[in-house]
C-alpha cells in the first residue's frame, strides 16, 4: 500500500479553508485523496462539471494539475492526504 507523504488536520464544515471551496489544482506529480469521516461533501471538477458526493464510502482522487472545489453539504469531518504517485495504482 502506497503512503501519503502529507496529510492534512481533520476540517469541519466550519474550518473547512475557503481556498478548498473555491477552483484550485494540485501541483504536476501530485494526487490527492479528499476522505470524508463524517457527513457529505460536494466535489466537483472545473474542466467537465461534473459533481460528486463524497461520504465516508466513497473518497475522491484528485489528479495531477486537476481543477477542482468542494462544498460542505452537511456537518462534515474531512482529511486530505497527498501522494507522490497514483494511490489507486499497484505497487512495482
Amino acid at each position: 500500500m502506497i503512503a501519503p507523504y502529507r496529510t492534512t488536520p481533520v476540517f469541519d464544515e466550519t474550518t473547512l479553508p475557503d481556498a478548498l471551496k473555491r477552483e484550485h489544482r494540485t501541483k504536476d506529480g501530485v494526487w490527492g485523496v479528499i476522505r470524508v469521516l463524517e457527513g457529505e461533501l460536494k466535489f466537483v471538477l472545473a474542466d467537465s462539471g461534473s459533481e460528486t458526493i463524497l461520504t465516508p464510502d466513497r473518497p475522491g482522487l484528485v489528479q495531477p494539475q486537476q481543477s477542482h472545489r468542494v462544498e460542505p453539504l452537511s456537518k462534515l469531518l474531512v482529511q486530505i492526504e497527498f501522494y507522490d504517485r497514483d494511490p489507486a495504482a499497484p505497487l512495482p
